[in-house]
């Protein structure tokens, strides 16, 4: 116990996206822009559906939990990063930077599988619709939304009681811009078998079998739209499942590039740039994707807008 204590460090310092001075404000202004159109996005997103109620839908109950995990997984990073952009040294203590990582592995697995819950809405919406009010009833949808939760929880817990465990002794220098797994193994002077195990077999649970889902709810839908006779009935939905189909392949893509590979310091370097993807350009678009293209949500929004300023 007292080497545990000895080798354990106070406090850590994150190298960031870049060490070049001359970048930090360009990227503070690009950051601080990107998290603001995350936040008013993702909650207006949530508003929106909680006071219109022809959205309270499960298709949109689905959705404004994704916008509230894209909320809180965006604020879990970007203000930080924000911060240490705009200051010469970037320190962590030790208790944020495990608290930092727990938070973040909770709601990027959260959204592994809410994507895949959203993927099954519409796919019984759509291949299914007689039986629709009863496949995806409230209750079911609460359950769903609720795997997903404690889905994250749990795996997060997991992951965090053995990076407790772990001692730091090769230095306190995290190379990347926020506390996450591997950046934080590399430091580690005691045996990390057990935890790059788990973060791996994890990684590949929570990245293959959601996307799996997705895909092969994707490929029914699209033979069902085939049999759609109307030429601009075909386009539209064609339209919208590229782009639902182009956001997950950015954001199941970037996760395996990061957590689906051996750590390195050169993987290390180009997989601070793949979480960028996941970590703050994902969260800013989800809410376009699914969101700003769909004819409810723009009706819904012209009449709460009506309502309020006449």
């Amino acid at each position: 116990m007292a080497q545990r204590n000895h080798s354990m460090v106070a406090e850590f310092i994150l190298i960031g996206l870049t060490e070049k001075t001359e970048l930090q404000l360009p990227l503070f202004l690009i950051f601080l822009g990107i998290y603001v159109f995350t936040a008013v996005g993702n909650l207006g997103m949530i508003m929106l559906i909680l006071f219109s109620p022809p959205l309270h839908k499960p298709m949109y109950y689905f959705l404004s939990s994704l916008s509230f995990i894209d909320f809180c997984q965006s604020t879990v990073i970007t203000p930080k990063m924000l911060v240490d952009l705009m200051t010469e040294k970037n320190v962590i203590s030790y208790p944020e930077c495990i608290a930092q990582f727990y938070f973040f592995c909770t709601f990027a697995v959260a959204e592994c599988h809410m994507l895949a819950a959203m993927a099954y809405d519409r796919y019984v919406a759509i291949c299914n619709p007689l039986m629709y009010n009863v496949a995806m009833s409230y209750q079911i949808c609460s359950w769903m939304v609720g795997w997903v939760y404690v889905t994250g929880l749990i795996i997060a817990t997991i992951h965090t009681v053995f990076l407790l465990r772990v001692i730091f002794c090769k230095g306190n220098i995290i190379n990347h811009y926020f506390c996450d797994i591997f950046p934080l193994l590399e430091l580690s002077c005691s045996n990390t078998f057990i935890n790059k195990t788990l973060a791996l077999s994890f990684s590949a649970f929570n990245i293959i079998v959601p996307s799996l889902t997705i895909l092969s709810s994707y490929i029914l839908i699209i033979a069902s739209i085939l049999h759609i006779r109307s030429t601009e009935g075909r386009s539209k939905a064609f339209s919208t499942c590229s782009s639902h189909i182009t956001a997950v392949a950015v954001f199941y893509g970037s996760l395996a590039f990061m957590y689906l590979q051996s750590s390195s310091v050169s993987s290390m370097d180009r997989g601070k740039v793949s979480s960028v993807l996941y970590t703050i350009a994902v969260p800013m678009l989800n809410p376009l994707i699914y969101s700003l293209r769909n004819k409810d949500v723009k009706v819904a929004l012209k009449k709460l807008l009506e309502r309020n300023f006449p």
